[in-house]
């Protein structure tokens, strides 16, 4: 992810792909993010009209705030961000950016990254649910924070990494360990 975003092809789409990733959000959403949807003071974005046009709030980090204001301050330096307009404007500034043109904008990152699995925006979407696991978040927050109604969706969504499958203890190994100590301290009395 460090290397697909740092790969991004400028401050906007650096900060578009942050908000996939670092929120969870779809690629529909992102393009129709407000200036107005980050709540700075609540750390959070407000996603209006989501999919099956559901509001639902979404976690917004320290990290992904600052690379926001690093597109915010070039936007208005570069007179491409209106005060309650769209925070990724497409050609008009009044409109969204093309979700196309965020596909584009990943598949060029991915390429000058050096990344050669197929990557989309619903890839960051992915990563962002997969990481959560990783961390040993619950996977009812993240089913929140995806917004999704069903556990089942998130479940598809979360792929356990190889390093999560490693650190789990198998039932057998937990057993054999068992009866290990067992075996040094002689049988049970009784």
């Amino acid at each position: 992810m460090a290397k697909l975003l740092e790969a991004a092809p400028g401050t906007k789409y650096r900060a578009a792909l942050g908000v996939a990733y670092g929120a969870g959000l779809r690629v529909s959403e992102v393009a129709h993010l407000k200036a107005d949807n980050i709540d700075i003071k609540r750390m959070l974005i407000r996603i209006e009209e989501g999919k099956g046009r559901k509001d639902r709030n979404a976690m917004l980090s320290p990290q992904l705030l600052e690379l926001l204001r690093l597109w915010w301050r070039e936007g208005k330096r570069r007179s491409v961000l209106l005060p309650h307009g769209r925070l990724f404007p497409g050609r008009s500034y009044t409109d969204p950016i093309a979700t196309r043109q965020l596909h584009r904008a990943v598949c060029e990152a991915a390429e000058a990254a050096g990344i050669r699995k197929r990557v989309s925006p619903h890839t960051l979407r992915h990563s962002f649910a997969t990481h959560l696991l990783e961390q040993d978040v619950n996977i009812r927050v993240i089913q929140v924070l995806l917004g999704h109604s069903k556990l089942e969706t998130t479940a598809l969504y979360t792929k356990v990494a190889t390093r999560t499958i490693h650190a789990v203890t198998g039932p057998l190994d937990r057993l054999m360990t068992l009866m290990q100590g067992q075996t040094r301290r002689g049988p049970p009395a009784g």
